[in-house]
């Protein structure tokens, strides 16, 4: 299972989380957070995979943004559909995010299967994410899909025994996302956390990179 560090902000910071060699990291070009990534330039290890996220933007930002900052890959946060999803595809790899509430028909998928590389799911919030909160994890049981997906919304250390619960049902869980419960302040992450968050996962043996 990855590691991705999402809402990624001052250079500093991203510098040091950059040293414990997450799998992914995040930064949000949408100017309605207040994660919105404003640096001139990313500068992080090359394995470490370079995500740009966008809500319901241009496709011309996103080219722009794709080649200015050589990111590995677009993250499509918002309402985006099939076509606009196959667009981006075209150019550079895609993760869709899918917001999930308690009656969320995982039918709605099949369009984008050939047309992303990784899904991942999040709590529907007014905001696009970032809020904190769980969507109800019970309900991945009705994923039918082989395709690997990043978990996220709202985790923190004490969810690795129920994230491992989850591998249990041999869901293709790829990786999890974290974002503001390892954070001082919006944008700004804590270190020593996300260090304690990878130390307990290699005890688990769930983390490969």
């Amino acid at each position: 299972m990855k590691l991705k560090v999402c809402g990624m902000k001052i250079n500093d910071n991203i510098k040091e989380v950059a040293k414990l060699l997450p799998d992914f990291m995040g930064f949000i070009f949408w100017p309605k957070t207040k994660r919105f990534f404003s640096e001139k330039e990313i500068s992080i290890p090359n394995h470490v995979k370079k995500v740009g996220v966008f809500v319901n933007q241009d496709l011309d930002l996103i080219k722009k943004n794709v080649k200015k900052f050589g990111l590995d890959f677009v993250q499509l946060h918002g309402n985006e559909n099939k076509e606009f999803c196959s667009e981006v595809n075209s150019f550079c790899k895609v993760i869709k995010v899918f917001h999930l509430s308690e009656n969320f028909n995982f039918e709605k998928l099949a369009p984008f299967e050939k047309l992303c590389k990784y899904y991942l799911f999040d709590t529907k919030s007014e905001k696009y994410g970032g809020s904190g909160q769980k969507f109800n994890w019970s309900i991945l049981k009705n994923y039918n899909s082989s395709k690997g997906f990043f978990l996220s919304g709202g985790i923190d250390i004490s969810d690795v025994n129920r994230i491992i619960e989850l591998k249990k049902m041999n869901l293709p869980i790829f990786g999890i996302d974290i974002n503001s419960k390892f954070e001082i302040r919006p944008g700004l992450k804590n270190k020593t956390k996300i260090e304690k968050l990878i130390n307990k996962l290699n005890n688990e043996n769930i983390l490969q990179h």
